[in-house]
């Protein structure tokens, strides 16, 4: 591929952008995210930016994933650090961090790109994000508006789970004694401990946490 040096110094602040939004989030930023950090009116006015940036190869999409980038020459950037391994992972709506309730995912309403060393989270094709609705779990360090990455797997006693209780969904800790009943506690003293009725199903245990500050 040529690379191109010619770059404007508005798409050099973008990239440096990017590569500092990766470094503290550990994501790449959303359209809408670049949107508001340059004051762009329309995200038209971004996609031409990252269109530019692509035909020039500072970045490049990644194969497989829909509008997913990564930087491709770190030369025209100020900070040091490579991030080259991002994943892409569905986000599916939000979940009830407070009493469980009915309101379910309605299919993916999004993308979040997630640099995986700094995530921490080595995402799979069963890897997906949900907006945090609630206070029931401040003292985990989980916020209303967070962002939790899931990923499907088998719960022990203490992790932190999405769940399906009763036919509602929420987000508690997954509490499992020996010879006892599973049931899920909040990280928030206002809450109760909920038990189950008659189900309860794991749809998830929660990897890391994003809060966009």
């Amino acid at each position: 591929m040529l690379i191109m040096r010619d770059i404007t110094a508005r798409q050099r602040e973008m990239l440096n952008f990017i590569q500092s939004f990766l470094k503290k989030q550990g994501y790449w930023p959303s359209i809408r995210d670049i949107q508001h950090h340059f004051e762009f009116k329309s995200t038209n006015a971004v996609m031409g930016h990252l269109r530019a940036l692509e035909k020039k190869g500072m970045i490049s999409r990644i194969p497989g994933q829909a509008r997913t980038f990564r930087i491709t020459d770190e030369s025209q950037v100020e900070t040091e650090p490579e991030f080259e391994n991002v994943f892409s992972i569905p986000v599916y709506g939000s979940i009830a961090a407070g009493y469980p309730d009915r309101i379910e995912a309605s299919g993916e309403i999004g993308r979040l790109q997630l640099d995986i060393e700094t995530a921490g989270v080595r995402p799979d094709s069963n890897t997906f994000a949900l907006k945090v609705r609630g206070d029931s779990m401040i003292d985990a360090g989980i916020l209303d508006g967070d962002t939790v990455i899931i990923q499907q797997g088998i719960p022990r006693d203490g992790d932190i789970i999405a769940a399906l209780i009763d036919g509602e969904t929420t987000l508690k800790r997954f509490i499992q004694k020996p010879g006892a009943i599973p049931y899920l506690k909040a990280e928030n003293p206002d809450y109760p401990e909920l038990y189950p009725v008659s189900e309860l199903v794991v749809q998830g245990l929660c990897k890391a946490v994003i809060r966009h500050l």
